[in-house]
């Protein structure tokens, strides 16, 4: 066992290298869980060997990852997952078997006997929950409709999984096939029960004292996200699944989002050991041996994963926008992966070499995805094209006889939009509302209030309606790349109008004023219903827009 300043010493190397990598790779503007990974390969047992009290990283990984889970239970909005319910269903759900199929015959294609193919095919269907919601919660995209699909589709995943680790867990204690399905589902529906009554009748009652002090409520969060998360991991469970249900449980109290701030610091450090002990995992003996099948399987998870969610969500009518960002999240493996895999070892169904083929894959892919994540609507804007047959046959508004061009667009639906639009009714005049959510067109088909299906970045599709003939354009879908996009078309078409838009931080309103918006909206900065009362006095004015946005850009230029 080691001394403590032994112990010590090596914490700090770790994190030093951890530190000094990140800061190359801001400066490159890199994502940072890349340096991680870098670090772990570089302090593990390959190169300098730092990191020799693995049971130590490892236990500080596994609170990192009950930590993420409980924030993203934390963080449900019961609303979101109603309406993205469906469709998260559906495409985890295709996903998860697509991939468990293809991943069988690919691994036996690839030499390995058919257990260790099935082994391996199952436990690439499932994506890193700590990877993507890292990643969609440093661009602030958790929120977006497909941030949520993802956030939706990757519980859809977790529950598979926690099904197959119950199953394995059952196997190993021997039993016959129906015993092992009743007692796997009589857990969860025992567990599950009991959590809901406890969390309605008792729970609130106790967060509301521990609500008292701050210091108080913080301990409190731990003490449920531990007991909860350990108490389900004795009963067959495991720590991802008790931490999620721990989460879910204290969702619907209105303390939620203190919690989840007081947390957070907590769930970075854990995670950021997490991904080092990922890399130091990495063996150089055997990268030679497993090399070809690492990087096919890898090519496989990085496109195939991506590619059957946009044609599940094209099928159910979303736009292939929203399928490719919301595909680009699952082009990994995930933490259950190892754990599958690790679970067939112990049973004796596979060997020791399978885990250092998942290692492998599992570098790659979360290497690459982390950027695919990152740039996802970078790189969508540069093959559109290749996606253009799967987008919706639209008639363009143009061939419709006698058809009048709008004279606002709103662009958006959702959240703002809904605030937004009762004010442009009231100004009487012709007005458009384009959305790409087929949730959303559907309630606008049922408000029968005039709207299009189809992705605002577009130009074909822009000029298919006319947007270029209206006088008042607002964007609130608060994603700098359309904004730009639907400026640079407009400038193309000598638009003359106003137009508005929405984005998340004032270094991209900077960026949208400087490619020729009117005003900007920043949501921290202005909600919904401030800009509607500016929408009464404003009017569509385009001289009064301008002088205003000179004023809050002042505004903000001080406080920055």
């Amino acid at each position: 066992m080691l001394h403590l300043e032994e112990l010590f010493l090596q914490i700090g190397a770790v994190i030093t290298a951890a530190t000094f990598l990140s800061f190359l790779a801001y400066k490159f503007k890199q994502p940072l869980m890349i340096a991680y990974i870098v670090a772990g390969i570089l302090i593990g047992p390959s190169i300098l060997n730092l990191s020799t009290e693995t049971e130590f990283f490892k236990a500080l990984s596994d609170i990192g990852i009950a930590f993420l889970l409980f924030l993203v239970g934390l963080n449900l909005d019961w609303k979101h997952i109603k309406e993205v319910g469906p469709i998260a269903l559906a495409t985890g759900v295709g996903q998860v078997i697509f991939t468990t199929g293809v991943g069988y015959f690919l691994g036996l294609l690839l030499g390995l006997d058919a257990t260790t193919a099935i082994y391996i095919g199952i436990a690439f269907a499932f994506s890193s929950t700590i990877v993507i919601v890292k990643l969609l919660s440093d661009k602030e995209d958790l929120q977006r409709l497909y941030g949520r699909i993802s956030v939706g589709f990757l519980i859809v995943q977790d529950l598979i999984a926690m099904l197959i680790l119950l199953f394995l867990g059952s196997i190993g204690s021997g039993g016959d096939l129906s015993t092992i399905l009743s007692a796997t589902f009589g857990k969860w529906v025992i567990v599950i029960v009991a959590l809901l009554a406890f969390s309605h009748w008792v729970l609130p009652k106790i967060v509301q004292f521990a609500a008292r002090s701050q210091d108080l409520l913080f301990l409190f969060t731990i003490a449920w996200c531990f007991g909860i998360a350990g108490g389900l991991q004795y009963l067959g469970f495991g720590i991802e699944i008790g931490a999620l249900l721990a989460g879910i449980s204290l969702a619907g109290t209105v303390y939620s989002r203190e919690m989840s701030a007081r947390i957070r610091p907590l769930r970075d450090f854990f995670l950021v050991i997490f991904f080092i002990l990922l890399g130091s995992n990495l063996s150089f003996d055997s990268v030679q041996a497993m090399l070809l099948p690492s990087v096919l399987l890898s090519l496989f998870v990085l496109i195939g994963n991506p590619l059957i969610v946009v044609l599940i969500m094209r099928s159910l009518g979303y736009h292939p926008r929203t399928g490719f960002l919301a595909g680009t999240t699952v082009a990994q493996i995930s933490e259950f992966s190892f754990i599958v895999i690790a679970a067939g070892i112990a049973a004796g169904h596979i060997g020791d070499s399978a885990l250092t083929l998942a290692t492998m894959v599992g570098l790659i892919t979360i290497g690459v995805s982390s950027y695919l994540i990152t740039y996802n609507e970078q790189i969508y804007s540069k093959i559109q094209p290749i996606f253009r047959p799967l987008e919706a046959k639209v008639k363009p508004r143009r061939e419709k006889p006698g058809c009048k061009p709008p004279e606002v667009v709103l662009i958006g639906y959702d959240r703002m939009g809904q605030i937004i639009l009762p004010k442009i009714k009231a100004l009487k005049k012709r007005y458009l509302v384009i959305d790409y959510n087929p949730f959303i067109t559907e309630k606008l088909e049922k408000r029968r209030i005039p709207h299009v299906y189809g992705d605002a970045s577009d130009h074909m599709f822009l000029s298919d309606n006319m947007v270029e003939e209206a006088k008042f354009v607002v964007s609130t879908v608060p994603d700098e790349q359309v904004g730009l996009s639907i400026l640079s078309y407009l400038d193309q078409t000598d638009f003359d109008g106003t137009v508005i838009l929405t984005v998340r931080t004032p270094e991209e309103a900077e960026h949208a004023y400087r490619a020729g918006a009117t005003f900007v909206i920043i949501p921290s900065v202005l909600g919904g219903e401030r800009f509607v009362d500016l929408l009464s006095k404003k009017k569509l004015s385009q001289k009064g827009w301008g002088t205003l946005a000179k004023q809050i850009q002042d505004v903000i230029k001080k406080a920055g």
